[in-house]
């Protein structure tokens, strides 16, 4: 005997509406700590702050309900509180430079966070459904190498800090590289969804390891050159790396065979070990972490270490520690910046919030109906994992510096229009996993958002 009862399927977006106001307060709170402890009143442009961050949350909040009500309702508000504690330790190292005015960095990193949620925002009501984005897998590979090559051409490419991954426009700078991230990520997920039978057939069998056919050596030895490619002319040793760990990652998750892991993470270890031998740029790298207060070299990481070692386990308080002696404190080291200020309890929680957002990606990924989805939503939070282990290991001594910049917080408008569009990604396709499904007749549809769910009990 069978049942049918209709059930109305919750949306939690008045969930992420509670928690995005929470996120709020959390940083407008932190706000005016740092303009009490530094200037002894509470900042002049507090309400601007608020004003702005709000507008940027709440207008996201209805989109979402609007487009996408049943995406993933910690995602958002995640997002919003990281990108404001960003704006929170711009501000407290602009006071440090100049306590007499201390206002115009925040506002600026307002502004580029305004237009990369507007641009995230915009890809949600455009994009309807994420599967869509398959259909231009090699268009997309093309525009992402693309992105890749054009700091090295001798017009618009500029080399900053030793690394030439920056184009210019006049006072305006842009790194290409965030964008081609997501570009190359979709690419990767289309191609390994297509490959991916073949890609899993083993080959001979090494001390009882199973390995991958020779003929299907090609993708990984393509990513393999194409990062050292990064590596050697570009001098970026962070996305070179972050380029073939998704590959590999991805790889991996599409074939289910560990040999893949084993070859990636050898060529990358002989890549990198030639080309320590050949540059001296990398030489300086290693040398620096081995001993950071080593003479003659570069005291950033150095005086990071001991700005850290000074907050301790509670931190020196927000506006109450020297961070800004650090150098680039508001931008590639802005975690240091949080550590020594909040201790390691502040950072470890700072921490916590990457790795649940990096968790929702993961579990939209498993929740998704479709191979490329299921791909998608795995290589971006991978993305995101690898990029915030490279940023804090380099920080904390684990591995040497790389460059990278932390998600949501750092400093520059580039990185934050590459990680808004990540998470509204991730909400598209959460939105198709999280929707319920209906019996048709033709295996089922997701139903619409004036629909109900229906039920079928034995």
């Amino acid at each position: 005997m069978t049942t049918i009862t209709s059930l109305a399927p919750r949306t939690r977006r008045n969930t992420e509406l509670v928690l995005l106001a929470f996120a709020i307060g959390i940083v407008l709170l932190a706000y005016a700590n740092v303009g009490m402890a530094v200037q002894d009143r509470v900042p002049a442009d507090l309400g601007t702050l608020g004003i702005g961050i709000g507008v940027i949350a709440m207008v996201f909040h209805l989109v979402l309900r609007w487009r996408a009500s049943y995406a993933d309702p910690l995602l958002l508000p995640i997002a919003t509180l990281l990108n404001g504690l960003g704006l929170v330790m711009i501000h407290r190292i602009d006071l440090a430079n100049d306590k007499t005015i201390g206002e115009g960095a925040a506002l600026k990193q307002l502004m580029w966070s305004g237009l990369a949620a507007c641009a995230a925002m915009v890809l949600l009501v455009l994009i309807k459904d994420h599967r869509r984005l398959s259909r231009y897998t090699f268009t997309l590979a093309l525009a992402g190498l693309g992105l890749l090559l054009l700091p090295l051409f001798p017009v618009i490419g500029k080399n900053i800090n030793g690394s030439r991954i920056w184009i210019g426009f006049g006072p305006f700078s842009l790194q290409p590289g965030e964008i081609a991230k997501i570009l190359l990520t979709i690419f990767f997920a289309a191609y390994l969804v297509q490959t991916r039978d073949a890609l899993s057939l083993i080959g001979r069998r090494f001390l009882g390891f199973p390995l991958p056919r020779a003929r299907d050596l090609g993708p990984i030895m393509i990513a393999w050159l194409a990062s050292l490619a990064v590596l050697v002319f570009q001098k970026d040793l962070g996305s070179s790396l972050l380029f073939f760990g998704l590959f590999v990652a991805m790889l991996y998750v599409a074939t289910e065979r560990r040999a893949w892991i084993a070859i990636g993470l050898s060529l990358f270890a002989v890549g990198t070990f030639v080309a320590w031998k050949l540059f001296a740029h990398l030489q300086e790298r290693v040398t620096l972490w081995l001993d950071p207060f080593a003479s003659g070299q570069s005291d950033q990481l150095a005086k990071g270490l001991m700005g850290m070692a000074s907050g301790s386990m509670f931190g020196t308080g927000l506006g109450q520690g020297r961070p800004e002696e650090t150098y680039f404190a508001n931008s590639d080291f802005i975690i240091a910046s949080f550590g020594e200020e909040l201790g390691l309890i502040g950072l470890m929680a700072i921490l916590l919030l990457y790795a649940l957002m990096v968790e929702r990606g993961l579990r939209t990924g498993v929740g998704a109906r479709d191979g490329f989805g299921k791909l998608l939503a795995t290589g971006l939070a991978f993305s995101l994992a690898l990029q915030v282990f490279v940023v804090v290991g380099g920080v904390t001594r684990v591995i040497p510096l790389t460059g990278l910049t932390t998600p949501f917080m750092s400093a520059g408008g580039s990185s934050l229009l590459a990680n808004w569009v990540i998470v509204a990604l991730l909400l598209r396709i959460s939105d198709q996993a999280r929707r319920p499904v209906v019996e048709d007749g033709g295996g089922g549809r997701n139903i619409g958002q004036d629909e109900t769910q229906v039920v079928k009990i034995k």
